[in-house]
């Protein structure tokens, strides 16, 4: 009866979903999504730096059809995609790209209107293509990380990952160099080349905030004292270990080897402590940014 109650009580359904974890992807993805959209508005439209996606798409179809607005043209290309989106990679992902590829649209359309720009914010092209490449490309890893997509070209590129062994640089990269080989013919050499460079820039930066964000370390311990450092990484750190024996090659005595993984905040905290209960103890720690299990990334 309790249970059919609480499956007919929209409310209860609400506050079981509102979630701690689910408060925090909400609050990163509405952060990326708005570091996005101020790079795309205040560096790339006023330069006609057309280094891919759904902006550098509206950016050309914005010149060639000055009739319409560059907002506009994302909005309606961004329903396109999200329709596209929903429908091959599920209901889970299309929630969370419909939530941030309609912020992104509105927060551009809303700069459009409050902070009208006629001209670059400065004279010095190369500063500004450094910004409206970097604030989008920290935004998207954000979003790729929460297992989400600012819409648009991203969707192509999560679908091309899917369906493929490219990782998602490599396909966002495959998916924008059209869109940068046509800024050629609408615009001048200058910004082309820029647009080429921000391509480049964009890729290399997406690959590597993706990485530092998924970060985790990977510890073997051998210690003479493996139950103190078992018992603080389960209780302390709120993780779990494996353990298993060995043999000295030189003493012949028996060893206990504890395999674990912690993100880069714990590695910190489980070296302290390691070395404050046993300073003999012996690790080796190796960066990893794949880590599939629970408490970190899943297999879906």
């Amino acid at each position: 009866m309790e249970s059919w109650r609480s499956m007919n009580n929209p409310i209860q359904n609400v506050k079981e979903k509102l979630t701690k974890q689910n408060l925090k992807t909400f609050l990163l993805i509405t952060f990326g999504t708005f570091i996005f959209a101020i790079g795309i508005y205040f560096f790339k439209f006023p330069n006609n730096f057309s280094t891919g996606g759904v902006s550098g798409i509206s950016i050309l179809l914005g010149r060639i059809f000055p009739s319409f607005s560059t907002a506009d043209i994302m909005w309606i290309i961004n329903i396109i995609l999200l329709i596209v989106g929903f429908i091959i990679l599920g209901r889970g992902f299309g929630v969370l790209t419909v939530y941030c590829s309609m912020l992104l649209s509105f927060l551009t359309w809303l700069f459009e209107k409050v902070i009208p720009l006629s001209k670059p914010l400065t004279d010095q092209p190369f500063l500004e293509l450094c910004y409206g490449m970097m604030l989008p490309a920290v935004g998207s890893a954000i979003l790729f990380n929460c297992n989400a997509s600012s819409g648009g070209t991203d969707i192509v590129a999560m679908i091309i990952k899917k369906y493929s062994t490219m990782n998602i640089s490599g396909a966002l990269f495959a998916v924008d160099c059209v869109i940068v080989v046509v800024s050629f013919m609408v615009f001048d050499l200058t910004t082309g080349l820029c647009s080429v460079l921000g391509l480049m820039a964009k890729t290399l930066l997406i690959d590597k905030s993706i990485e530092r964000m998924k970060l985790n370390k990977y510890f073997t311990i051998i210690s003479s004292k493996p139950d103190e450092i078992c018992e603080f990484i389960m209780n302390g750190l709120d993780r779990s270990a494996t353990v298993y024996h060995g043999e000295g090659v030189y003493s012949h005595k028996d060893k206990k080897i504890i395999l674990t993984v912690v993100d880069v905040r714990q590695a910190v905290l489980l070296q302290r402590f390691i070395d404050e209960v046993d300073p003999q103890a012996f690790l080796m720690v190796t960066k990893s940014s794949e880590v599939v299990g629970k408490g970190f990334m899943s297999y879906i």
